[in-house]
């Protein structure tokens, strides 16, 4: 096989990976959605996912898949990720790997955990095993930006979500809660599962009074509910406080945004979705603290008063925050638009509204 026919036939196979890691998104709790592939010339044996916190790693899955298990003798693993080394609540998966008796092994992503980062190679290298890693890294790395983050800084990855009009606008006629489609409402339910907590301003809870719950999906578990406030005081009936799920939610008083997300990172939560309203959305965005936007915009002008997002706002063109890896379509009758926020390096966040310099910009 020549050098192009393997690196074509280890992407097809890393790709292979890939889908298995996508089942785990949002379902492996403190731990990152990994796959597994295991090979013999070029011919898939066995597959495997990263089911959940305490759960065989996707290495493992796939090695108890085989038929048989000495079949792992001279086959080829494929990972999205670089095995773990170190013994958490399962054992390491590079001594397992080395056991079977694998002659290569091929990782997507490099662990972000520095000391973790490379300890693989150097173990499956001294047992004599070729590896390759690098193998559709960005694809590999993309799949795990909320738990990177997490892992690098301690905070959580942030996915700012909005139903909106074309204009721009979430004020809802006084006949109609919902401005965006049914099929647009149920894309957003898989958005929900895929994250830790949501987060809204009082105002929302006020005006919506929303249940911020995981509806129509199986799902291990729901979501923290997340309530930014000033007063700390939400209507005692409303359903973040009265429904089956009540000791899920979390109301912050007069705490700043950047704090909140601090005190959800301690507490393991890796993806915060935060789902407005327009005050609140706007003063994620001048501090700088989104990471990806998912808007869904519904082809009808609503006009009126609340934008889906407020705030202070970019103070020009050229410092404006920006899409990267954007991409588009369409839901029933709306258009998704997704993508990553890119900050120019003059962005200029806006300064703590608790600190009584931007008095406009604190929670309802």
């Amino acid at each position: 096989m020549t050098a192009r026919s393997q690196h074509a036939e280890d992407e097809a196979l890393m790709r292979a990976a890939l889908s298995e890691a996508c089942k785990g998104i949002g379902k492996t709790g403190a731990n990152p959605a990994v796959g597994a592939v295991i090979s013999k010339n070029d011919k898939i044996l066995s597959r495997g996912w990263h089911r959940g916190e305490g759960e065989p790693h996707a290495e493992i899955e796939a090695l108890r898949s085989l038929k048989n298990p000495k079949l792992a003798k001279g086959a080829t693993l494929h990972v999205t990720l670089e095995p773990c080394s170190t013994h958490g609540l399962t054992p390491p998966c590079t001594a397992a790997i080395v056991e079977a008796g694998f002659a290569r092994v091929v990782f997507g992503a490099t662990d972000p955990n520095p000391k973790h980062a490379g300890r693989a190679v150097n173990i499956l290298t001294s047992a004599g095993i070729q590896v390759l890693c690098g193998i559709l890294a960005e694809e590999c790395t993309l799949i795990n930006r909320p738990w990177n983050k997490w892992i690098a800084t301690g905070l959580p990855y942030v996915t700012a979500k909005a139903g909106m009009s074309l204009d721009g606008r979430i004020t809802s006629p006084p006949d109609r809660r919902w401005i965006t489609s049914q099929a647009a409402r149920r894309d957003a339910m898989y958005l929900r599962a895929e994250c830790g907590a949501i987060l809204v301003g009082a105002e929302t809870v006020r005006t919506d009074n929303p249940r911020l719950t995981i509806r129509g999906l199986r799902v291990k578990a729901q979501p923290l509910r997340v309530v930014w406030s000033r007063s700390g005081k939400i209507p005692s009936d409303c359903h973040l406080l009265t429904d089956e799920h009540r000791n899920l939610t979390l109301v912050y008083k007069a705490t700043s945004l950047p704090k909140i997300l601090e005190d959800l990172g301690k507490r393991g939560v890796q993806h915060v979705l935060i789902e407005g309203g327009g005050k609140t959305l706007g003063e994620a965005l001048d501090r700088g603290l989104i990471d990806r936007i998912v808007f869904y915009i519904a082809p009808v002008l609503l006009g009126g008063p609340t934008p889906a997002i407020g705030g202070l706002g970019a103070s020009n063109n050229a410092s404006a925050p920006r899409l990267k890896n954007s991409s588009f379509c369409q839901i029933g009758p709306d258009l998704r638009v997704e993508g990553e926020v890119a900050y120019e390096p003059n962005f200029a966040l806006a300064p703590d509204p608790l600190c009584g310099k931007l008095p406009s910009l604190t929670p309802t």
